[in-house]
């Protein structure tokens, strides 16, 4: 009978401890609320680090990227070459060393006409991408914080809990989808209920989301780091073009 009298809401007597005590409450929700609250916690926030792999049908990348609303920065790797990307607004630049620029080339991917002939001019250079090429969509998509989070969060399937744990040290509890067969989500049960790990379906990446609404600058690349398409790069035959 001592037990029954202890204060209302404690863990019984030699039962375990609550797991939600201390968190922000979200253990307590459906899994589809839970996902609710990180959606509309992640378009709240102004700001996200995005770091992990992604497979798709072009390949696999290795991203670390900074997003928000008006552009990004960081680094993409694939086929064993890394480049970098800052966008603000609507300009898109490219860094990247020679080898890059190379190989690029010779596959005819690269956001540029001019392949292995150029390649020592934009070695480690910034290369303003022009709006018009088949490249500048594939490559904004990468600093798109939007875009970004819609692809990656997207759950398909009947949504369950499971497991708590720890990522990084934040409290964490997981959002099944289709039984992982749509993707696992892991939802911080510490402060805001932000996205903290998403494992897409079928082994297709891990991803690590932090740095939630902490912002950080923008600014374009000095004039001189800047290599222009139709300026410094000559076509074959003498002439240019943009």
């Amino acid at each position: 009978m001592l037990c029954a009298g202890l204060v209302a809401g404690a863990a019984g007597c030699g039962g375990e401890e609550d797991p939600d005590k201390g968190t922000n409450g979200v253990g307590k929700l459906t899994a589809t609320e839970i996902e609710e609250r990180a959606r509309t916690a992640a378009d709240a926030a102004k700001a996200v680090r995005l770091s992990g792999t992604l497979t798709g049908k072009d390949g696999t990348y290795k991203l670390n990227m900074r997003l928000k609303e008006d552009g990004g920065s960081g680094s993409v790797t694939a086929d064993g070459q890394t480049f970098e990307l800052l966008r603000i607004g609507d300009d898109l630049y490219l860094k990247a060393e020679a080898a890059f620029w190379t190989s690029r080339g010779e596959e005819g991917t690269a956001p540029t006409k001019w392949g292995a002939e150029a390649a020592d001019k934009l070695d480690d250079k910034y290369v303003k991408v022009p709006k018009g090429d088949p490249a500048y969509q594939q490559f904004r998509g990468f600093t798109d914080k939007d875009g970004m989070l819609e692809g990656f969060l997207g759950m398909r399937g009947e949504l369950s809990k499971g497991d708590r744990t720890k990522i990084g040290g934040v409290r964490t509890i997981k959002v099944d989808a289709a039984e992982g067969a749509g993707g696992v989500l892991d939802v911080s049960l510490d402060g805001a209920p932000y996205p903290v790990q998403f494992a897409r379906a079928g082994g297709a990446g891990v991803l690590t989301l932090g740095e939630w609404d902490v912002d950080f600058p923008l600014a374009p690349p000095r004039q001189s780091a800047v290599v222009d398409y139709g300026r410094d790069l000559k076509k074959p035959d003498g002439g240019s073009e943009r």
